[in-house]
């Protein structure tokens, strides 16, 4: 499988790289201070006996990024929540989570909260959250995380990779929420970028890049971000009837301004520019409960985590 990575060395304006090998570089500081955390998760189908359950067959982990155990809430898919303790990313973060899916497995991944992206410290040090999602022919990958909840002085780089084999499907959803608008504390300084890039068989078929500084014309302007503190974007790989979907989406979706749905190369794209997160992720649910029997066949499982 040929894969797109993204460039490695990154470096936001005026601040240190997010590329240091991180070493012992936890226990300092200044600019190169940097705590890792990684996360490598394998699925495979099970054929054995009558089942074709998808067994969790790797997990291998670094830092306080983990799971505790799959859960089988419909039978045969694999359900697995990816805990992170601290809860948030601060300044010298470094999260790196991959997840591979296996020939005919099926794997639905979440969060148990919401993220949090904290205010960088007085250096400026970035974080950075790195998503590498693989699917084999044949395989299912749902990637549902919570909602995202960036501080104001927040500044880091998160990036989302997904290679697909030719029959591979995947479903998935990033909700990004800027600011604490109910304690009157908005998004006014530093400055988060968003990177996609989604490949089928090597082939790119999504490759976006956006960056969020609240002092940036177009992060006020009607051309660009129009001042929404609240973003969400769900995309769906493998559907069965794409143009179809995209029609039950509009008729099943209460009408607003606010989102927009569209198919590009195979890939459909739900957009959200708001200021809502409960709407967000209200629509992002109702999409979900739409286009998951033309995903695989079945109806929405809710995870049980999202109602604790």
């Amino acid at each position: 499988m040929t894969v797109l990575p993204f460039p490695r060395s990154e470096v936001l304006p005026g601040k240190a790289p997010l590329d240091k090998t991180p070493g012992d570089s936890g226990h300092r500081f200044d600019a190169g201070r940097r705590w890792a955390a990684s996360i490598d998760l394998g699925f495979r189908q099970d054929r054995r006996g009558d089942s074709d359950r998808t067994r969790l067959v790797r997990a291998r982990h670094r830092g306080p990024l983990r799971v505790q155990r799959p859960f089988y809430p419909e039978g045969e898919v694999c359900h697995v929540y990816l805990l992170h303790p601290p809860g948030g990313l601060v300044s010298g973060d470094e999260l790196r989570i991959d997840a591979a899916v296996e020939a005919g497995a099926h794997a639905l991944l979440t969060t148990p909260a919401a993220a949090k992206l904290y205010r960088a410290d007085s250096q400026g040090v970035a974080w950075g959250q790195h998503t590498r999602l693989t699917v084999a022919d044949g395989g299912t990958l749902e990637w549902l995380p919570q909602e995202t909840l960036c501080f104001d002085g927040s500044r880091g780089i998160q990036t989302t990779e997904i290679a697909l084999d030719r029959d591979a499907r995947c479903l998935g959803w990033e909700v990004l929420a800027l600011g604490r608008p109910a304690s009157r504390l908005p998004f006014v300084s530093g400055g988060i970028e968003q990177r996609f890039c989604l490949t089928r068989e090597g082939r790119p078929l999504w490759l976006e890049r956006q960056p969020l500084d609240p002092t940036h014309p177009r992060f006020r302007g009607r051309w660009g971000q129009g001042g929404a503190t609240v973003q969400a974007t769900l995309w769906g790989v493998g559907l069965e009837s794409p143009s179809a979907c995209i029609e039950a989406l509009r008729d099943a979706l209460p009408a607003s301004p606010r989102w927009a749905v569209t198919l590009r190369h195979d890939v459909l794209l739900l957009r959200y520019l708001g200021d809502s997160r409960n709407e967000a992720w209200d629509l992002c649910q109702r999409a979900w409960d739409v286009l998951r029997p033309s995903l695989c066949g079945r109806e929405a499982c809710v995870p049980r985590i999202w109602l604790t």
